[in-house]
């Protein structure tokens, strides 16, 4: 009986160890992009959306020309799209980026959270806007969400040229990804949130958001933003990530599509990329070498050549 705690104490001592030295390691990296501009939200006139079930979606529109509407993960917000939005806007694109419900300026309606809403909210964006032969964007649960309503609104589809599934999955969230049986469960209950409060708690959860080279203003940003969230109220569409699963239907989906996935991204992995990539009819697949979950910022130019990629394949 002693000798099982004492080993139990000495590991626990080691793993303290690893974590600090980890810390600190992630600590001297260098910021490839300043914390001042990743803080700073994307710029253009700000527009409320009503949803039919009481819903309001904060949206921020910016830019001329072919249409790109960018939708956001889980636990973040619109400003994740400040680096792609600016290089959208400046390559001559009309960008749309909007909070989805519950997340940062957008409320929540009668009928809750959930993927069925949340894929009623991405057309709701596209008809106020009245868009017509855009590009949309899906990172992370925005892909989950943008397969769904493909899949169930037919005026989806009527109203695009194209679609990037960046870093993303269409369900069964647990496959290939071990990370994810471990956070998920934990950010259910509340002790994630908790443990990312904490000054190495934090630094290690962010670092495990990017790749190879984790940058710490890009953890800082990625962290004061996923805290501000009401997780407690996000927890159905947590539940969905593993629960649903929509890969036996992909071959439904039409609008040409790129999948795109960092090499290093431990949250969706490659496996899923490729469960998508080879789902849906044409689909290309494209990975950035050593990139993570957090590709909107580590490689955000490799976006902006997707999204004109499928504007000039027209």
């Amino acid at each position: 009986m002693k000798v099982g705690l004492l080993w139990g104490a000495a590991a626990a001592a080691v793993a303290a160890v690893g974590a600090r030295a980890a810390a600190d390691w992630i600590e001297r990296q260098p910021d490839p992009v300043p914390y001042e501009r990743l803080r700073r939200e994307p710029e253009g006139e700000e527009v409320f959306i009503s949803c039919p079930d009481g819903t309001v979606l904060r949206a921020i529109v910016a830019g001329e020309g072919p249409t790109v509407v960018l939708a956001h993960g889980y636990g973040v917000s619109l400003l994740e799209w400040n680096l792609v939005q600016a290089a959208l806007v400046a390559g001559g694109h009309r960008v749309i980026v909007f909070d989805q419900r519950g997340h940062a300026g957008s409320t929540v309606g009668a009928d809750g959270i959930g993927s069925g809403p949340m894929a009623e909210d991405c057309l709701a964006v596209l008809e106020h806007f009245d868009i017509r032969d855009a590009v949309l964007v899906g990172h992370s649960m925005g892909g989950f969400i943008a397969i769904r309503a493909l899949l169930d609104h037919p005026g989806v589809a009527r109203r695009l040229r194209g679609l990037v599934l960046f870093a993303t999955w269409a369900g069964r969230i647990y496959d290939g990804a071990p990370r994810n049986r471990l956070q998920i469960p934990l950010l259910q209950k509340g002790i994630l949130q908790r443990l990312a409060r904490t000054h190495r708690g934090g630094l290690l959860f962010g670092a495990a958001q990017c790749g190879k080279r984790p940058s710490p203003a890009m953890i800082a940003v990625f962290l004061e933003v996923f805290l501000q969230q009401a997780h407690s109220l996000l927890v159905p569409i947590v539940r969905a990530f593993a629960g649903e699963d929509r890969y036996p239907r992909l071959a439904e989906i039409t609008v040409p599509t790129v999948v795109m996935v960092g090499s290093a991204d431990r949250s969706t992995p490659l496996s899923h990329a490729r469960r998508l990539a080879a789902g849906i009819p044409g689909a290309r697949l494209i990975t950035v070498p050593d990139a993570g979950h957090m590709l909107n910022w580590e490689s955000p130019h490799a976006l902006v050549q997707a999204v004109v990629s499928l504007h000039d394949a027209h």
